[in-house]
């Protein structure tokens, strides 16, 4: 079976620092919170709102150990009046056995906004 584990950050600035960085908290994040193992990953699609330009996020799966051979692709986010600017959001692909009510989908900074559904108390 094939999941989707989504997640989405804002950054302060754009800046290539700040991309990396927010970009780096994010992935480290689902990652952690549902385990998993580079192998067990189809792809990563990585979006980012129009406003951001200064660097790629997609470049912050490469500093993560053991990620170097996994499928990544950065895009634009579709610009939408009044969206939540500047934002990256991802979308992991994994084979997992896990049921959809397992899988942690992770939004941090400004993000929370787009799922205050899913908010952990």
């Amino acid at each position: 079976m094939i999941r989707g584990v989504r997640g989405a950050i804002t950054v302060q600035s754009n800046t290539e620092k700040e991309i990396a960085a927010a970009a780096e908290l994010l992935l480290k994040k689902m990652i952690d919170e549902n385990s998993i193992a580079p192998e067990e990953v189809a792809s990563v699609f990585i979006s980012a709102t129009d406003d951001i330009d200064q660097g790629f996020p997609a470049k912050a799966m490469r500093t993560l150990d053991g990620w170097k051979h996994v499928p990544v692709m950065c895009m634009r986010e579709m610009s939408v009046q009044d969206a939540l600017p500047l934002c990256i959001r991802v979308m992991i692909h994994l084979n997992t056995e896990k049921s959809q009510q397992e899988i942690s989908h992770v939004y941090l900074g400004g993000a929370v906004v787009l799922r205050p559904d899913l908010e952990k108390k």
